[in-house]
């Protein structure tokens, strides 16, 4: 597994948010961690790149104990976080902000290269390389965010709610990129409320209520699941 999470419980203060939680990432993988609104997902994604701390439980990336990293260490591993609501630095250009997401050492290194395969990948951003990012429509900054995410050169790329607010058409260009991000072997760990959605792209899921881990497995097998349907729609049978 590239990602352990075992037993984590996550406190804001003296206000306690996530309870003994487990997940695991595989090499390659794409994982949906599925939930309500105030379910933890995004808390457990914060926790990984250590912008929230644990309190009790272990965190190991590629096999190593990271829980004492602090986040710019972790996002040197490997570890890339796009955040929810895409945050990119609104009044720089498209190409500036790209490079933003090739800060440390080793992607430094690889900067040019790097840039290179993300054109590649999103055609849109080369043309629109001198653009100021807060003149681009919300399909368009999402699409600059999980750039400037595979700018740091992860192993795994983590995107909380990548599709909130989007268009159709651009859902459907945006489930293309993550599915050629799988297949260069980049795992992916995403966190989405609409199940059959996530659950039709995922090779697994996790579904979250109230800071606990309820039900995990296939995707195949959650997506009509009765503990699943009963997390969302308060269903019982």
């Amino acid at each position: 597994m590239l990602l352990e999470i075992k037993n984590i419980d996550v406190l804001y203060g003296d206000f306690q948010v996530i309870w003994d939680v487990s997940l695991e990432v595989g090499e390659g993988e794409m994982v949906a961690l599925l939930g309500p609104n105030g379910s933890g997902k995004s808390t457990i994604l914060n926790t990984i790149s250590n912008l929230v701390p644990h309190r009790q439980g272990e965190i190991a990336f590629a096999g190593v104990p990271i829980g004492d990293q602090p986040t710019f260490k972790r996002t040197a591993t490997g570890i890339s976080h796009v955040l929810e609501r895409r945050r990119v630095f609104p009044h720089l250009t498209v190409l500036q902000n790209l490079q933003l997401g090739a800060y440390h050492e080793r992607a430094r290194a690889s900067r040019a290269e790097s840039l290179r395969k993300v054109y590649a990948i999103f055609p849109k951003l080369e043309a629109r390389s001198d653009q100021l990012a807060h003149t681009m429509s919300g399909g368009e900054q999402q699409m600059l965010a999980i750039a400037r995410g595979l700018m740091g050169l992860p192993r795994l790329l983590m995107v909380d709610e990548p599709f909130l607010g989007l268009s159709p058409m651009v859902v459907r260009d945006l489930i293309g990129i993550f599915k050629n991000v799988v297949a260069e072997g980049i795992s992916i760990l995403f966190v989405e409320q609409n199940v059959r959605l996530a659950l039709s792209m995922a090779d697994r899921g996790y579904v979250l209520e109230s800071g606990k881990l309820v039900v995990s497995g296939n995707s195949e097998n959650l997506i009509d699941s009765d503990e699943v349907r009963r997390v969302f729609l308060g269903d019982t049978v």
